[in-house]
């Protein structure tokens, strides 16, 4: 009988341990995550009665704001659409999303001190407020490039290549966050275009010949003679019994060329010279299946290691096709490496938080996140890309006075015409703006891409046309 109670009061003592340090974990670990989530009905009461901080662009201009009617508190969003994804909503019916989501606890002011300090307020009769948002977005770039897009599947993304700052996340189509009710009944009559995906960060596609400067960079870490080298294209490119194709024969190029005209026959040639296992190193040291830092959550670039590689694999992924996929803003913090000697800084949207006085809680320190190549390797890059522009696929994102540097594409999928890219940067010389542009089904990136990006680098580093 003894024996049996010791063996109860065993097993009672392990599920009461066990019980304990579940309770624990979701208080300790998982409490402040299980608060915030978007669906919580605390976090919808909040809502209800606290008076959400303001959301500011880096210049100041009220991207989202708090303001008293009759019937409670409502949450207006100046720029509307253009900016619906990037600073998403906050309501008591449908939870919230983007940056409201991501920083619920700091804008309701119950993060940290400034929970007590609320409290305190609030039992002294006074409007519980929370801090501001201060952020590296341009409304007025934010605005144009969404206005560029007009109404077509696609996204811009522009960055400072120096600091990593986040200039512009556009994506279309969107949403009007200021009438949640009616927009969310038409999305769900009208389910096509997803217009609540912000593809700029969450969109995947194949780059196509944006990859192409990659696909440079690990060719000239390995020997940078290649800058000097010259290439025969005829057209196609041989690979185990299977043709790569060129839209021409191009001939004897030489680098530049190669870059200019995107000669798929010359960068397939470059990754199977350099082989599977370099080619991912590099990849991998642009961000390639690495988990990209943000305030928002950013889908990775990914490729298959390079024991999975065979050599047509190999040569398709070289030129951007084949089993390699990344978003927009992935592509912009490529372009910005290379604008930056190699080195990808970490991209950043807030700023600062302040407080309701203006007194500032945080504020960011740019860094570098990763070392994608060498300044030399970069420097002959940026050459190639520039020719791109000036005398290649990209003239129409040329600059009247201004050195600009790009890189076409045209990404072929198997649900219709190919993806329309670009990416950029400018001034040459000295980078102070990066950008990515893709239109879904768009067709040739020269045509369609390039010349949006002219207009968001014109706008961003203040040139008048």
């Amino acid at each position: 009988m003894n024996r049996s109670l010791q063996k109860l009061a065993v097993v009672t003592l392990l599920m009461f341990l066990i019980l304990a340090g579940y309770l624990g974990y979701i208080q300790v670990i998982k409490g402040e995550e299980l608060f915030f989530h978007p669906q919580n009905p605390r976090l919808a009461r909040l809502e209800s009665e606290r008076m959400r901080g303001v959301i500011t662009d880096r210049q100041g201009k009220i991207l989202a704001r708090t303001v008293k009617e009759k019937e409670g508190l409502r949450r207006e969003y100046p720029l509307g659409e253009a900016a619906a994804q990037v600073i998403g909503y906050a309501s008591n019916r449908f939870g919230s999303s983007g940056l409201e989501a991501a920083y619920a606890g700091e804008l309701l002011g119950i993060k940290g001190w400034a929970r007590f300090k609320n409290l305190a307020a609030q039992l002294a009769g006074r409007q519980p407020r929370g801090a501001d948002l201060s952020l590296t977005l341009d409304a007025d770039l934010q605005d144009l490039a969404y206005r560029l897009l007009a109404g077509r599947r696609g996204a811009i993304v522009a960055l400072d290549p120096r600091t990593g700052a986040v200039l512009a996340l556009a994506s279309s189509p969107s949403f009007n966050p200021n009438n949640l009710a009616g927009e969310m009944a038409r999305i769900a009559a009208r389910p096509g275009g997803s217009p609540l995906l912000n593809r700029a960060i969450q969109g995947v596609y194949p780059p196509g010949s944006t990859l192409k400067p990659v696909t440079a960079a690990a060719a000239l870490g390995a020997n940078t003679a290649v800058a000097g080298g010259k290439f025969v294209c005829p057209g196609f490119l041989e690979v185990n019994g299977r043709r790569l194709h060129c839209p021409h024969p191009h001939g004897t190029v030489d680098f530049s060329q190669a870059m200019m005209y995107s000669c798929n026959v010359t960068f397939a040639k470059m990754a199977l010279e350099v082989g599977g296992e370099n080619f991912v190193r590099t990849a991998e040291s642009f961000g390639f299946n690495q988990e990209i830092p943000l305030e928002l959550p950013v889908l990775p670039g990914r490729l298959p290691p390079s024991s999975k590689l065979n050599a047509n694999e190999l040569a398709e992924i070289a030129i951007g096709q084949g089993e390699v996929t990344t978003t927009p803003l992935h592509m912009a913090l490529i372009a910005a490496a290379i604008a930056n000697d190699g080195l990808m800084m970490r991209p950043f949207i807030v700023e600062s938080v302040k407080a309701f006085n203006g007194r500032v809680i945080w504020q960011v320190k740019p860094r570098v996140w990763r070392v994608t190549t060498g300044a030399e390797v970069a420097k002959i890059i940026r050459r190639a890309m520039e020719a791109v522009v000036a005398r290649g696929t990209g003239q129409a994102a040329e600059l009247p006075g201004v050195r600009v540097a790009g890189k076409t594409g045209s990404a072929q999928n198997p649900q219709g015409k190919a993806h329309a890219w670009f990416i950029g940067f400018a001034p040459v010389e000295a980078p102070r703006a990066a950008v990515a542009v893709i239109i879904e089904n768009g067709g040739a990136g020269g045509e369609v891409a390039a010349p949006l990006a002219r207009e968001v680098l014109a706008k961003a580093i203040g040139v008048v046309d």
